[in-house]
């Protein structure tokens, strides 16, 4: 019999307002009735800074404490996004115009996420490209090779304002929104 605690998955992540998550969610109905891409759908709209981690309660609270932490020192920032990207043969994402302000987020999370679980090493940003997903895993290379050209010159044009980081957990069927933290620096530089 395994006593050992419950580990939860989580993910880190950039999240856009709720009119913006409808309109991807809608690209991702299309990709699932079209090209029989469903599994995107079991997330909502986000930009990844923190790939699935597993975590016990007594862990979160560590890294609750943390986010919470780090959250406060941040200022909101503009994301656009602007057209369509891929990662063949099976990925399809709208693209982030500018990567900056996400790059520089991320280089401080992982700079203070790193030790918390257990990866002590240097944040690789050259190995970090922010995008919003509409189709994955499931996306069979034949239907990434009949969708990918109709999106790579399709056009899309949207943004939102950045000002919170959200940690979803996996309920075992889709994720959910577990935590909200708030940024608090006003763009004056003062914490609220």
């Amino acid at each position: 019999m395994n006593s050992s605690p419950e580990k939860s998955l989580y993910l880190l992540a950039l999240v856009p307002p709720p009119e913006l998550r409808e309109t991807v969610r809608k690209l991702k109905e299309e990709m699932k009735t079209r090209f029989r891409a469903a599994h995107a759908l079991k997330v909502p709209a986000h930009i990844t800074l923190q790939m699935p981690f597993r975590r016990t309660e007594p862990e979160l609270e560590q890294l609750d404490k943390f986010l919470g932490e780090f959250s406060i020192g941040q200022k909101p920032f503009e994301v656009a996004l602007s057209g369509f990207g891929a990662f063949p043969p099976r990925v399809i994402f709208i693209k982030i115009s500018d990567h900056e302000p996400v790059e520089r987020i991320y280089k401080g999370l992982q700079e203070g996420l790193s030790p918390l679980l257990g990866e002590n090493r240097e944040p690789d940003i050259s190995r970090f490209h922010p995008h919003m997903t509409i189709a994955t895993r499931d996306l069979a290379e034949s239907a990434f090779d009949s969708a990918w050209p109709e999106f790579r010159n399709r056009r899309f044009e949207a943004g939102f304002t950045a000002t919170s980081l959200f940690l979803l957990r996996h309920n075992g069927k889709f994720w959910e929104f577990f935590r909200e933290y708030p940024f608090k620096v006003l763009p004056g530089g003062q914490p609220q």
